[in-house]
């Protein structure tokens, strides 16, 4: 039995810290300590490079088995080479039919999810557009993961899995564009980036409204700053008048993490005891994170537009109808 779409959401998560006793030091492997993943299956979007290769190491290394759908598939057993308990299979996130292609495959092993971090991203690219002329940041980083996982509900609901959505503080950059969505009266890198990472967290939001009944938990965090191949679309006069690096590359930004520490709150979201009856809730440094007041010009913590659960169903509703994929239909 599945909640009703236009169903109020009951007893939601508080979005406020718990004390989790973790912070923003703290690294996936610790955040791992005493927990055993043996007998679990995870899978792990982008898991073969930055964040998600750290993401797969600490869970592979907690007994767990790890799925890593890719787009390079070559390149992801490259680097998972030595990594026990990995499997590599391929997926392009802006390309809707392998959503369903990789789906249809992994469905066919009748195996049960106990873990899915959709982690797989892109950010600040050029104006790019996918399929039929969508705005490639929000059709990679949102509606792949959107149909993904609404491909892959008959593995994930049986196993009361937790479904973990890595969105940014660039969520700060805008909420949802309702009257332009695709950046088609000027477009502007960062805004599609923050477009795209609010629509994670809402997702996390609806998904965790709708799943909850199945015993399925939903989370989106902001990991962390960390240099990883995810900026790759940056210039380097680009980082350095930003203050992320110095001339020679080197990260000098005061609150930036090491790629070990970035995982390590999605790591937490995934698999912490604390979060046993949570959900639709937005994490940062191992933590719920605090709502940002609205008039606040700080990056920390979430926006009352990203966790606001009418716009999460509109999102939903908006997904649905583009990708044509919705778990949680009811018929008639």
């Amino acid at each position: 039995m599945t909640t009703p779409q236009n169903e109020a959401a009951p007893h939601r998560t508080p979005q406020h810290s718990i004390g989790s006793g973790f912070g923003a030091g703290s690294t996936a492997r610790e955040v791992l300590r005493g927990i055993d993943l043996d007998g679990k299956l995870a899978l792990v979007t982008g898991g073969y490079s930055g964040l998600g290769l750290e993401t797969t190491r600490a869970l592979a290394g907690a007994g767990a088995r790890v799925v890593v759908p890719a787009r390079r598939p070559d390149a992801a057993r490259k680097e998972l080479a030595g990594i026990e308990n990995t499997e590599v299979d391929e997926l392009d996130l802006a390309d809707l039919d392998s959503v369903r292609d990789f789906a249809e495959r992994f469905l066919a092993t009748d195996r049960t999810l106990d873990i899915v971090i959709n982690n797989a991203g892109i950010m600040a690219c050029p104006e790019t557009r996918v399929g039929p002329g969508w705005e490639a940041q929000f059709a990679t980083n949102h509606l792949g993961h959107y149909a993904l996982v609404n491909r892959l509900w008959p593995a994930i609901a049986p196993g009361g899995a937790r479904v973990v959505s890595v969105s940014s503080t660039g969520h700060h950059n805008s909420p949802i564009r309702w009257e332009d969505p695709w950046f088609e009266h000027g477009y502007d890198k960062w805004q599609a980036y923050g477009q795209a990472k609010t629509a994670n967290v809402l997702f996390a939001v609806h998904l965790d409204t709708l799943a909850r009944e199945s015993g399925v938990r939903a989370f989106a965090l902001h990991p962390g700053g960390i240099l990883t191949p995810l900026q790759r679309h940056l210039a380097h006069e680009e980082m350095v008048a930003a203050g992320w690096i110095d001339e020679d590359g080197n990260a000098v930004h005061p609150s930036f993490k090491s790629p070990e520490q970035g995982a390590a709150t999605q790591v937490w979201a995934a698999t912490s005891p604390r979060l046993a009856d949570a959900g639709g809730v937005y994490c940062e440094d191992c933590d719920i994170a605090e709502p940002a007041p609205e008039d606040s010009t700080a990056r920390a913590g979430v926006r009352g537009y990203a966790t606001d659960p009418e716009q999460a169903a509109r999102l939903w509703k908006f997904s649905a109808e583009l990708t044509g994929v919705d778990a949680f239909a009811t018929a008639g």
